[in-house]
């Protein structure tokens, strides 16, 4: 039988409109053996959370750059609740300042991969994550 692929969710929401990161992240993840969906630019909390359900994702991976941080993800980690998804991995990368990280992570937000993360540290980490 073979394994079962780790289903990704690379989302991008609120009004941020640079996805050049979150399309790398999604070929290395993909490169990596990951099925990997991509949402596209200017995601609602509610359709990242919605698209995440339906596809069955393991991981949510949030990119933003925009600093409406502290605001939308709060809302996707109380829907994730809402909808008793809270299984669902969520990490978070883009422009995140540091004293932010700890508030991120009090919410759900399981890492933070900020600019200049490698590529590979991310799959090793969604990997290790994945196998507890």
């Amino acid at each position: 039988m073979a394994e079962k692929k780790i289903r990704v969710l690379i989302a991008k929401p609120g009004l941020d409109g640079h996805d050049r990161g979150a399309k790398v992240i999604c070929r290395a993840l993909r490169d990596a053996g990951m099925e990997v969906i991509y949402t596209g630019l200017r995601r609602t909390p509610e359709e990242i959370v919605n698209a995440a359900i339906q596809e069955d994702v393991d991981v949510i991976g949030l990119s933003i750059l925009s600093g409406a941080h502290n605001v939308l993800f709060p809302k996707i980690m109380n829907l994730l609740m809402e909808k008793e998804a809270e299984d669902i991995l969520v990490l978070a990368g883009g422009i995140i300042p540091d004293k932010d990280i700890p508030k991120m992570k009090k919410i759900g937000i399981a890492e933070i991969f900020l600019p200049g993360s490698s590529t590979q540290d991310i799959i090793q980490w969604i990997e290790k994550r994945l196998s507890k």
